[in-house]
């Protein structure tokens, strides 16, 4: 079975045209009146960018959900997070302890898109031996989820789980639900980590992507199990094709943090959504951006000694 990312084709959105408005009788002409001199307000200062964040501000991420990829164009380390998808976070952790990936190519790369890898047989007609997956497309947030909520639409929010950006349904209403919990979804954002699938929803098996930019219409389609959080000039690097000429670009060693000796193993801090700066970064974002502010616009830093 062929397992592959598709792209959707754009809507095209009508809008009819405005109501003709129907004809008023003149008013009489109303007595004048001394004119008034408006009142001036003070205007709210505007969000300044933040300035470097403080030891408070970074949060250290566990080792076992850390995978380091070390490819033949440099280093890319994407965060897992089983919050979004617990059952694709443990076969890619499980994939990587077995050293499955290792020497793998990126055989699919569309620019502006995503690239793909994670095929033995570097076609996308293969896969591991372990039995497929029920896609994983939503989840559920609970209270204890963690969302950082970044932008309150009324029926919706949108905000971060650690360094992705998700969107989920209105916490006002977990109180009415069976579960206490609503139904949420990852934003595809570039640098999402994603599996990929045949036709069938629960066809993932061993095939993932990584989003070299962002791509809305994967949303609730495609299981997202984590984020690129260092390296995704190297993402952006990577060889394009469909199918990539060769040589193709490849994955040489795929280890994850925990399973690297320590004293190879790399020191990796990244930004918490919870702290104080990147609170104050989102709501400079959302100053610059205004009615076009996305989750997207927000960068999660990270650092690597």
């Amino acid at each position: 079975m062929i397992r592959t990312v598709f792209a959707a084709a754009l809507a095209v959105a009508l809008v009819a045209p405005a109501a003709s408005a129907a004809p008023r009788p003149k008013a009489k002409p109303a007595a004048a009146t001394p004119a008034r001199t408006p009142t001036a307000t003070a205007a709210a200062p505007a969000p300044v960018k933040p300035g470097p964040p403080g030891a408070s501000d970074w949060r250290t991420p566990d080792p076992q959900n850390i995978l380091v990829i070390d490819t033949n164009k440099g280093r890319i380390i994407v965060e897992m997070i089983p919050e979004l998808a617990p059952n694709h976070v443990a076969r890619v952790r499980e994939l990587a302890h077995d050293k499955f990936y290792d020497h793998q190519t990126f055989f699919r790369v569309i620019e502006n898109f995503m690239d793909q890898t994670g095929d033995p047989e570097n076609s996308g007609m293969g896969g591991s031996v372990k039995p497929d997956l029920a896609g994983e497309f939503t989840f559920r947030r609970g209270p204890e989820t963690g969302m950082v909520v970044a932008a309150d639409q009324g029926v919706a929010e949108i905000g971060f789980i650690k360094s992705a950006p998700v969107m989920s349904q209105s916490s006002m209403l977990m109180p009415m639900t069976a579960d206490g919990k609503v139904s949420g979804w990852t934003l595809y954002c570039p640098g999402v980590a994603a599996m990929a699938r045949g036709s069938g929803l629960d066809s993932a098996n061993s095939q993932f992507f990584l989003m070299r930019a962002g791509f809305p219409s994967l949303e609730k389609r495609y299981t997202a199990w984590g984020r690129v959080i260092v390296g995704q000039d190297v993402v952006r690097a990577i060889k394009v094709g469909e199918p990539v000429a060769e040589p193709q670009d490849r994955m040489d060693k795929v280890r994850v943090l925990a399973d690297i000796p320590e004293a190879e193993r790399p020191q990796i801090r990244i930004i918490d959504p919870k702290g104080a700066w990147f609170k104050a970064e989102i709501e400079w974002v959302r100053s610059s951006k205004g009615a076009d502010f996305s989750a997207c616009d927000v960068d999660v830093p990270a650092e690597v000694k």
